[in-house]
Parts: C-alpha cells; structure tokens; sequence
C-alpha cells in the first residue's frame, strides 16, 4: 500500500481589501476544499484498509505508523525513521507509514482511537497533539488511546536577528515587559506559542497583551524575522540552528530544564525564566489493550530506539533522548495536559 500524504484545507479566498472574494474565487474555494475533504477521505479509508487486513494480528509481522501530519514534518521525521529502524533490524517484518494531517493531529487520534483492541497500528504524537486536544476541543483525547513510550524531545530556542538591540534574553523580556504590543513575536506553530505563553507568565507579562504573528512552519518564521516583521520568535533548534551558525540569527536562551551537552546557549531557566516547555514525541496504540498487549508494543518501540539507524536519526534531527513508559508516562501525559491547558486559558482561550 503507497504512502499516503494529504494537504490541510485551504481557508477561504479574501480580496485585497480583505472582503471575501468574487463567485469566480468562491467556486474555485469550493472545488479546493472538496478535493481537500476527498483527500482526507482516502487517505482514511486507506488507513482502513490496511488495518482492517491486519487486524487481530501479530504486531511483529505487521505495523502501520500513522504520523498524523503531512509528509516532511516533525512527527513524519520519527515515523519514518521507526519504521527504517525496524526493518532494517528486522524487529518488524513489514512497516507501513500513514501520514494524517488535520485538525492538529486530532483527525488522526480519532481515526486510531477507534481500532480500540488492534495491537498493528502505532500512532506518532506528542506535545503538539495534546496541546490540538486541548486547542480544538477533542471528543476523543488521550484517554481513548494506549500511551506507550515518550521517546525523545525537541527544544525551542528563543531567537532574534544578528542585529537586534535585544543582546541577552533579560534585554528582550524587559523592552518587552515595558510594552507588550510593541516586541512582535512569532513561530511555526501552536507550540511555540505556548512556550512564547510560558515566557511571558514567567515575566509577568499578560500573554493577550503579545502580539503574536503566526507563521506556517520554520522556515516562515525565520522569514519573519529576517524581513523585520517580528522582533523574536521561539521555534525548534532543529529548524534554526543553521541560522544561529551562519551568524544571521542570534540566540537568546534554550528552552529546556537543564544545559543540554553539545548545544552552546544558555537555558532560560539558568536566566531566571522558570520555562522548559519541550516538544517531546511519544508512541501510542489504540485504546482497550490488555497488560500484555501494552507490554509487548512497548517492547518493540524500546526495541526500535536501541538501534543503530535510530541513533542516527537522534543525531541528524538533533534529538534528545528522553524515555518515558508506563505508569510514569501516564502520570506525565496528565501532569502535561494541565500544564497545556493552564497556558491556553493565559491566553484566553
């Protein structure tokens, strides 16, 4: 079965004066979010069909990883390289990768959520999927689903131009401090939003006061800044540590608990910023699992993370490895949904 990749829904056509467009645009929105619909439509139904031929087998024999975003991403990043390291070393015989986007990954959640009892689908999520549960209201949440293992967390890092007067994080929050609206911010995504949130709760600073400028994806973000349309942006180190070493961005502070070795910034809590929001990655099954069944596809993802190919996916997305199962991952996972869910009512949501 061909791996599935499906683009996100378009929003709607607006006119340079920000009216919505003309019937002409309208037809072809239309016909835009039909095909989108349709195609989230056969992405679903090939999902279908491949969980329905391998249902009730043996998670060994066969797997589909569903990375509930479009192909390129962060969570398709881990699926692939799981699915590699697992035949490569023969841990699963056949691996099949599924990319769902939509809906922050809750299309996703749904669609796994309802295989309640099949142990050959694993579903690829993680900070980002929480916080979308969270973010759009999600009928179905974790508890619908089988946490297996956090495997590895990614960092932000708190970024502005080379030329910036802000030298030091503390020159940044206190411009900041002073004028909330007047530091525009941005990011690639929901999560860093919420460690933008985090920053500025630990700053004193009111959240819905920030001007924040969304952007779609990294690479947008550091657009931004580049361009001068916002002053500093909180985005994934992996995503701009390119930047940071060309000398065309500078960095303020890492976004983690404690030093990481090989990463030369300082964190912000070594700054006085009680911030360490991480965008950690986890592995789930469908819910309604016995002990076994949960013991053993936590093996097999312990199993995976001990190879070779996956320590050089670690190195290549600059991972950190961060391991996490059982009744400690289903305390984190709680402790984390209302850690998200406090930033999110900052925000007035």
């Amino acid at each position: 079965m061909p791996e599935q990749s499906v683009p996100e829904r378009s929003e709607p056509e607006q006119s340079a004066t920000g009216t919505p467009a003309g019937p002409r645009a309208r037809r072809s929105v239309v016909r835009g979010v039909g095909a989108a619909v349709a195609a989230v439509s056969i992405a679903v139904a090939a999902f279908g069909s491949i969980t329905s031929a391998a249902a009730g087998g043996d998670p060994t024999r066969s797997v589909t990883l569903v990375a509930p975003a479009a192909a390129g991403g962060g969570w398709d990043g881990v699926a692939r390289s799981m699915q590699q390291a697992q035949r490569a070393n023969g841990i699963v015989n056949s691996v099949q990768v599924v990319n769902m986007p939509g809906a922050g990954g809750t299309i996703a959640l749904g669609n796994v959520a309802r295989l309640a009892g099949q142990t050959d689908t694993l579903l690829v999520g993680g900070t980002g999927l929480l916080a979308a549960e969270i973010q759009f209201g999600s009928a179905v949440t974790h508890d619908d689903i089988t946490p297996l293992a956090v495997t590895v967390e990614e960092y932000d890092v708190i970024v502005v131009p080379a030329d910036s007067p802000y030298e030091t994080l503390d020159d940044l929050v206190s411009a900041w401090r002073e004028r909330p609206g007047s530091v525009p911010w941005t990011g690639g995504g929901s999560f860093d939003q919420l460690v933008v949130t985090d920053l500025a709760v630990s700053a004193g600073i009111d959240p819905t006061e920030t001007n924040y400028i969304p952007s779609d994806g990294g690479g947008e973000a550091i657009q931004a800044l580049l361009n001068g349309t916002a002053a500093a942006a909180s985005g994934g180190y992996p995503d701009n540590i390119d930047q940071i070493e060309s000398g065309r961005l500078r960095a303020l502070a890492l976004v983690a608990a404690d030093p990481v070795e090989g990463i030369d910034i300082p964190t912000a809590v070594e700054q006085g910023h009680d911030v360490t929001l991480t965008n950690w990655r986890m592995i789930a099954a469908p819910g309604g699992l016995d002990d076994e069944q949960r013991t053993q596809l936590t093996d097999i993802v312990l199993d995976t993370v001990e190879t070779p190919e996956w320590a050089d996916a670690m190195e290549r997305y600059h991972w950190t490895e961060r391991i996490i199962t059982g009744e400690d991952l289903d305390a984190f996972i709680d402790e984390e949904r209302e850690r998200i869910q406090g930033l999110y009512e900052e925000l007035g949501r």
